[in-house]
C-alpha cells in the first residue's frame, strides 16, 4: 500500500478545476446510487470518464500466463446492463500521444496496487488501463491522477478519444518535423470542447511525422495528420497531409485525402469544423452507422469537404488556434490548468557514443531489436518490451526510477503496447540494459514478429469471443523458441490478434491478423479465429486485409508456422509479405491451410474444444441425435460452407481486378446464408432459392423483427448489412469500386458469422444442445 502522507501531498497539488470536475462526477455517482439519476445518462457519464464494466467468467481471469482467483461476485450482481456496483470494472486512463513522466508512472504503480490487481496495461491507443477497479474508488483514483496532470475525461464514450502520435516524434531520423506539440495542442483544444460533445460515436485522431513508416497509422483514423512542408516565397512552411473518414471496426474504411497541405495554423480550426459537421449530420440512432467514416462515405468526399469548409468559414476566431501550438513548440506552458504542461524534453544526461568496453550478456541481441539511434547524435531510444502490454506495479515503479536516471522525462507508450525511453546516451545503453534485466524488462524482439499485439479478448472484455491474449502469448512463446526475431526473412512481419471482429487488436493491418469467432461442432462450441491476410502496417497502414477462413484456435500456431515457412522458402528477393500473398494467390494459400480447418470429434481430440490459457471446455453439451435433427444440421452446415466459399471466391475476384463481380458474389453469399438459416428453422418452407425477395422477406420477419438474429456482440448490425446490400442491388447499383467491393466482402463474412451464431442460439432454444 502507498504512504498516506505521500497521497495527501499529491492531493494538495491537484489543480482546482480538475478537482471540481471530479467532485461533480462523485456527486453523479452518489445520485445514481440513490436512484436520482437516470441509468442511461449515468452510463454515458461514467464512460466519458473512462469507466467500463468488464467480463467475469466464474471468477477466473485467464491471460495465457496466469490463472488468478478473484473473490468477486458473478455478473448476476450487476444492477443493469453495463453498470457495475458490487463487481469491479475497468478504468481507462487517457495519455495524449503516449507521453508520460516518471512521476506519473509512480502514481500509476500506486493506483494499480491500491485499486486494481497490481497490473498496468498499455493499450493499442497508447492509453493505460487498470482492471478490477471498484466504481466507488474511481473518484479518488481520478483525484490522484489529476494531481500529476492526468485526466480520464473522454477516455471512452461518444467523444474525442486519446490522440495518438508516433512515439519517436522529435527524435525520428525520417520525420519531416516533430508533431508532438501539434498532437498535444489538438488533444487539449478538443478536450471538453462544446463542439465535440454531441457525437453519435467515438472519434479518433492520429499524427505521424512521416508518410512511409507505421508509427502514426493515420489511415484508419477519423482525422489523420502527416507532417509536410512546402516552400513559399523562399520560406519553408509547415503543414499536414490531412485525411478524414478512416476507421477499423468490423468493416474498415481507408481514410480519404481531404487536403494535401493543410497549413499548421489551420490544424485546430479545421478539426473543430469537422467536429461540428459530424455532430450535426452524423448518425445518432443507429450506432452501427454512427462513425465519421460512414458520413464521409454517404455524402461523398467532395460534398463532405464542401460542408466542412463552409463550417470553417462560419467559425469565430479563437486565439487558442495559434497560441496552443506556438507555446508548446517553444516549450512553455500555455495555460495554468494542470494539464497543458510544456512539451520540451530535457535529457537526463549529455550525449555520449557507445564505447568498446565489455558488454553484459544478452546486450547485443537486445540492442539489435530494441534500440533506435536518434537523429540527435549520441542518443538512442530504448524500447521496453511488454508482452501482452502488461507491466506490474513493481516494474512500473522501478522503470520510473531508471527513466529518471537514463532518460529524464522522455517516456512514451506505443501502439504496439510497449514503452520507450528516449534520449538515452548511447554510452549508457549497457548499464540501462542491465538495470532493465534486473526487473525483468530486458526482453529483446521489440517490433519484430515475436512482438505480438493483442486486445483483452475474453479475459475482461464483454465482447470477446475467443482468447486473443492466450493465443498471442502462445504465438510469442513458439516464435521465441524458433528464434524468429533474428530470421532476416520473417523478423519484420507483424502479428495482431483481436478477440472479436471489432479490430481492437488492429488485425486488419497486420501481415498475419486473426480475430475470434466460434463454431459449433457436434453440439459443442469450438473457439476459432478468422485468418486475415493482405494487411499492410507500413505507409501509415496502407492496406487492409480480408478474412479468408476460420481455423480452430488451437491450430493457429500451425497457420503461422506454415505461412512463415512458405514465405521464407518461396519469397523473391526483396519481396514484401503482402506482395508474396498477392503473387501466390489466396486459392493456393487456402489449400495450404485447408486441413487445419477440419475439427475432429470431441472424442478424437478434446483439446480443440478449449481455448488458449483457459482449461475449461467450451461445450454446449451433448446433442440430441434424432434422425431429423441430424439431417437438418448437416444441410445447414453444407449451406454455410458454400456461403463461406462464395465469400472467398469474391476475394479472389477482387484480387483478379473484377470488383463488380466480387461485389455481387459477396451478396449471393449473404443470400445463401440467410436461406440456410430460414430452412434450418422451417425445413418444410416453400421457398425458391431464386426468390431473392422471398428470402429477404422471410429472414426479416423470422430473425430481424423477432430479434432472434441479435446478439451481445453486434445487435442487428450484421442483418442490416444484408438488407442494405439487397436494397442497393434492387435499385440497380452497378459499377462497384474496389473499396465498395472490399467493404461488401467484409460485410458478407460478418453476416455469415452472424448466421453461425444465430444457428447456435436456435439449437439451444430447441433443446438440441445444452450448455
Amino acid at each position: 500500500m502507498s504512504n498516506p502522507t505521500w497521497k495527501q501531498a499529491l492531493s494538495e497539488r491537484m489543480p482546482p478545476e480538475l478537482g471540481r470536475e471530479i467532485d461533480i462526477f462523485a456527486t453523479e455517482l452518489e445520485l445514481r446510487r440513490q436512484g436520482k439519476l437516470d441509468e442511461k445518462l449515468f452510463n454515458e457519464t461514467r464512460l466519458r470518464r473512462g469507466i467500463y464494466g468488464q467480463r467475469y467468467d466464474n471468477g477466473q481471469r485467464h491471460d495465457g500466463k496466469r490463472t488468478q482467483k478473484l473473490d468477486y461476485p458473478s455478473p448476476s450482481v450487476m444492477k443493469g446492463p453495463g453498470t457495475f456496483w458490487d463487481a469491479p470494472g475497468m478504468q481507462r486512463i487517457k495519455i495524449p500521444f503516449g507521453s508520460v513522466t516518471p512521476d506519473q508512472m509512480d502514481v500509476l504503480a500506486e493506483l494499480a496496487e491500491d485499486y486494481s490487481d497490481g497490473i498496468v496495461h498499455v493499450t493499442t491507443r497508447q492509453d493505460f488501463q487498470l482492471h478490477f477497479v471498484q466504481i466507488d474508488d474511481t473518484p479518488d483514483l481520478m483525484r490522484r491522477l489529476a494531481s500529476v496532470g492526468i485526466t480520464t475525461r473522454e477516455a471512452c464514450g461518444n467523444s474525442v478519444r486519446n490522440v495518438t502520435a508516433c512515439p519517436l516524434a522529435g527524435v525520428c531520423r525520417d520525420e519531416t518535423f516533430d508533431v508532438t506539440p501539434y498532437a498535444k495542442a489538438c488533444s487539449y483544444f478538443l478536450l471538453g470542447h462544446p463542439d465535440a460533445q454531441d457525437f453519435g460515436r467515438k472519434f479518433k485522431i492520429a499524427f505521424s511525422g512521416c508518410k512511409d513508416q507505421s508509427c502514426g497509422l493515420t489511415a484508419f483514423h477519423d482525422l489523420g495528420y502527416i507532417a509536410r512542408t512546402r516552400t513559399e516565397k523562399s520560406e519553408t512552411r509547415r503543414g499536414f497531409e490531412f485525411y478524414v473518414g478512416g476507421g477499423l471496426g468490423a468493416v474498415p474504411h481507408q481514410a480519404k485525402l481531404f487536403d494535401p497541405f493543410l497549413p499548421e495554423e489551420e490544424l485546430l480550426p479545421m478539426a473543430q469544423a469537422v467536429c461540428r459537421v459530424f455532430a450535426r449530420l452524423g448518425e445518432k440512432k443507429n450506432r452501427a452507422r454512427a462513425r465519421l467514416k460512414f458520413l464521409v462515405a454517404g455524402l461523398g468526399l467532395e460534398e463532405f469537404r464542401r460542408l466542412v469548409l463552409e463550417e470553417r468559414a462560419k467559425l469565430s476566431a479563437d486565439a487558442r488556434w495559434t497560441e496552443l501550438p506556438s507555446a508548446l513548440k517553444e516549450g512553455r506552458p500555455p495555460a495554468p490548468d494542470g494539464l497543458l504542461i510544456a512539451s520540451s524534453e530535457r535529457p537526463a544526461r549529455g550525449a555520449a557514443s557507445l564505447g568498446e568496453d565489455s558488454r553484459p550478456e544478452g546486450f547485443e541481441a537486445w540492442r539489435a531489436t530494441n534500440v533506435y539511434p536518434q537523429r540527435q547524435s549520441g542518443y538512442g531510444v530504448a524500447v521496453v518490451t511488454l508482452p501482452l502490454g502488461d507491466i506490474s506495479s513493481h516494474q512500473m515503479r522501478e522503470l520510473a526510477d531508471r527513466a529518471r536516471r537514463f532518460s529524464g522525462d522522455s517516456v512514451r507508450t506505443t501502439v504496439d503496447q510497449n514503452i520507450v525511453l528516449r534520449w538515452v546516451p548511447e554510452a549508457d545503453l549497457p548499464a540501462l540494459y542491465s538495470a532493465l534485466r534486473d526487473i525483468g524488462l530486458a526482453q529483446p524482439g521489440a517490433g519484430t514478429i515475436v512482438d505480438v499485439t493483442a486486445c483483452p479478448g475474453t479475459d475482461t472484455c464483454k465482447l470477446g469471443i475467443a482468447s486473443s491474449r492466450g493465443l498471442a502469448e502462445e504465438l510469442r512463446t513458439r516464435l521465441l523458441q524458433k528464434n524468429l526475431m533474428f530470421d532476416e526473412a520473417v523478423k519484420d512481419l507483424h502479428i495482431k490478434v483481436s478477440g472479436c471482429f471489432n479490430s481492437c487488436g488492429q488485425h486488419h493491418v497486420a501481415d498475419l491478423g486473426f480475430y475470434g469467432v466460434s463454431r459449433k461442432i457436434g453440439g459443442r462450441t469450438v473457439p476459432h479465429f478468422q485468418v486475415v491476410l493482405g494487411g499492410q502496417l507500413t505507409e501509415n497502414a496502407k492496406a487492409f486485409g480480408l478474412a479468408m477462413g476460420a481455423v480452430p484456435s488451437k491450430h493457429i500456431p500451425e497457420v503461422v508456422s506454415r505461412m512463415t515457412d512458405s514465405f521464407r522458402e518461396a519469397a523473391r528477393p526483396g519481396e514484401s509479405f503482402q506482395d508474396f500473398v498477392k503473387r501466390t494467390g489466396k486459392v493456393k494459400i487456402r489449400s495450404l491451410l485447408e486441413d487445419l480447418t477440419v475439427v475432429p470429434s470431441y472424442e478424437e481430440n478434446r483439446s480443440l474444444y478449449s481455448d488458449w490459457g483457459d482449461p475449461r471446455e467450451f461445450t454446449l453439451g451433448d446433442m440430441g441425435q434424432g434422425e431429423c435433427a441430424g439431417e437438418v444440421v448437416s444441410r445447414f452446415d453444407f449451406s454455410l460452407a458454400a456461403s463461406e466459399r462464395q465469400v472467398f471466391e469474391a476475394q479472389v475476384q477482387l484480387d483478379d481486378g473484377d470488383p463488380e463481380r466480387a461485389y455481387q458474389t459477396a451478396f449471393r453469399a449473404m443470400l445463401q446464408a440467410a436461406e440456410a438459416l430460414i430452412r434450418f428453422q422451417d425445413a418444410e418452407i416453400k421457398l425458391s432459392s431464386d426468390d431473392t425477395e422471398g428470402v429477404v422477406r422471410e429472414f426479416r420477419t423470422r430473425f430481424y423483427d423477432t430479434k432472434l438474429f441479435f446478439d451481445p456482440y453486434a445487435g442487428g448490425k450484421f442483418a442490416q448489412y444484408f438488407f442494405r446490400a439487397h436494397e442497393e442491388r434492387s435499385n440497380g447499383g452497378t459499377g462497384a469500386t474496389v473499396d465498395a467491393a472490399h467493404h461488401r466482402i467484409e460485410e458478407a463474412q460478418l453476416f455469415v458469422e452472424g448466421v453461425y451464431a444465430c444457428h447456435g442460439r436456435l439449437l439451444e432454444r430447441l433443446g438440441v444442445a445444452v450448455v
